[in-house]
């Protein structure tokens, strides 16, 4: 397989001595272990974390990963491959695009395998959980602000800016909130209106054309008949997909109106009159993106499928051969019982103590070696010293620093080596444990995790379901042993199936 090497060293790396030529040993010595071939090098030595992305560096590895020059980007750890978590699943999800590798080597994560893509998976929950977290502390004071009628974050909406702590009507938006009423009473069409705003030459904030939906959004606002909404609605982490708070949360406090009540109460009715003619469904995954999907097998030897239909509000999966059917939170309840159901034990885990009794030594061996590197750095440092103050000739300066610079050379060498070994043992073994060990974990995470990142959990642990008419077979990867949950088995493969 072709791989890339990341090189991005930061000062403080190389204060300890981390250098990028060691960086660059240790990544083509594991590629070595891998039996991979490195043909592409990215060298980004003092390029800024912030920036790292629109370095042209960058840009060609992009590029190659999604040429297909390189399957895999090996680098030294993920702080040195983004600046942030979101940029680092933003990069994960491109390299599953292209159906290429992240090899993290501090973190001992391998995405070439099974093991390594769920890892990876379970700590980017992991970090949105933390994310979350330190996001409800900052939000606690959200509420009390919109009580106050104080700015709580952005511009404000369309037709008002904030001046001096206040929402006001901004002038150059405003007649435009104003027009998209008056013409929309007039045809009662949100399209009609949208194209009749664009003849007029009239757009939204950025001088972007009004679309239905963002239409609507607007023309449903209350903050335009003079009462602002606040504390309503969250954002799921993209900046584009809100759900609305509970109502108990939200506040309101008075500005001055764009309209009359009587117009707004005129469009809203339109829209409430619209809405029980043509039933708005709630939306479902779009095909190809369901849970389980091409997962399922039915008693009969075929395969389950959805089929989606404008009323379906969950997923049901069925047989074309016999009708069997199931909708897809009953499997996922199941799937959820069956975590929480996992039993491990270190025999179960099948743990190789010659394997890490080799890691010990080798990491034992490594910290040894920065020792006496530091120590032959000292030495060298009072070397030079001594032959500065002419404490020694040229002679015997050269008879001790000889042998020293030899081993400095030596020690050099192998640490990288010996780390790659250490890597390889990481990645390829105890992070598979690793990998089983936090699969307990999954039960309460499931509830935070998006449903891509849940299909991606299910796809990584998952071989196949069974579908019989009064129960479910989960035929797991990796997990060993489970507890038997109602109305479903599980079992596990004894080697890992492999995957085209």
């Amino acid at each position: 397989m072709h791989v890339g090497i990341w090189i991005r060293v930061s000062t403080e790396d190389q204060a300890r001595g981390e250098s990028p030529k060691n960086h660059e040993a240790r990544a083509r010595m594991y590629a070595e272990l891998k039996r991979w071939q490195v043909v592409e090098l990215y060298d980004l030595s003092g390029v800024s974390g912030k920036d790292v992305l629109d370095n042209s560096e960058a840009k060609r590895m992009l590029e190659d990963v999604a040429a297909g020059r390189i399957k895999a980007l090996i680098f030294s750890k993920l702080a040195r491959l983004a600046r942030n978590t979101k940029q680092l699943l933003e990069i994960s999800d491109y390299f599953q695009k292209h159906d290429a590798a992240l090899v993290s080597l501090e973190e001992s994560i391998d995405t070439s395998s099974p093991a390594g893509r769920l890892l990876y998976t379970v700590i980017g929950a992991l970090a949105q959980w933390e994310r979350e977290e330190i996001s409800a502390r900052v939000a606690a004071s959200i509420p009390v602000r919109a009580k106050m009628g104080k700015n709580t974050g952005g511009k404000g909406p369309f037709g008002y800016h904030w001046v001096e702590g206040k929402l006001v009507p901004n002038p150059a938006e405003a007649p435009i909130v104003r027009r998209a009423y008056e013409l929309f009473l007039e045809t009662g069409k949100l399209l009609t209106t949208c194209n009749m705003l664009k003849e007029e030459g009239l757009y939204s904030r950025n001088k972007c054309v009004f679309r239905p939906t963002s239409l609507k959004r607007m023309l449903s606002e209350t903050v335009y008949k003079g009462v602002r909404r606040a504390n309503y609605a969250k954002s799921l982490g993209n900046k584009k997909n809100w759900v609305l708070k509970p109502e108990k949360d939200w506040v309101y406090f008075n500005v001055e109106p764009l309209v009359s009540e009587e117009d707004w109460e005129a469009v809203n009715k339109i829209f409430q009159e619209t809405a029980t003619r043509y039933p708005n469904f709630k939306e479902v995954p779009k095909n190809g993106r369901f849970l389980f999907s091409g997962l399922l097998k039915c008693q009969c030897g075929s395969k389950l499928y959805v089929a989606p239909y404008p009323s379906m509000k969950i997923p049901r999966y069925a047989c074309k051969k016999c009708r069997t059917k199931i909708n897809e939170d009953i499997i996922e309840q199941h799937f959820h019982d069956a975590l929480k159901g996992i039993v491990i034990t270190p025999e179960q885990l099948g743990a190789n103590e010659d394997l890490e009794r080799e890691l010990l030594e080798k990491q034992e061996r490594l910290e040894l070696l920065k020792k006496e590197q530091k120590d032959v750095n000292n030495k060298i440092d009072v070397l030079i010293d001594l032959y500065g103050k002419q404490a020694l000739d040229q002679n015997e300066f050269r008879e001790r620093f000889d042998p020293l610079k030899y081993r400095k050379e030596s020690i050099f060498a192998e640490i990288p080596r010996l780390q790659a070994e250490i890597d390889f043992i990481k990645t390829n073994e105890i992070g598979r444990s690793f990998v089983i060990e936090r699969a307990t974990t999954l039960t309460s995470l499931w509830g935070m995790l998006s449903y891509d990142a849940r299909q991606q959990v299910v796809k990584e642990l998952l071989d196949r379901v069974d579908v019989g008419e009064e129960s479910l077979h989960f035929v797991f990867y990796y997990i060993p042993t489970f507890v038997p949950v109602e109305k479903g088995s599980h079992t596990h493969r004894d080697s890992s199936p492999q995957r085209a």
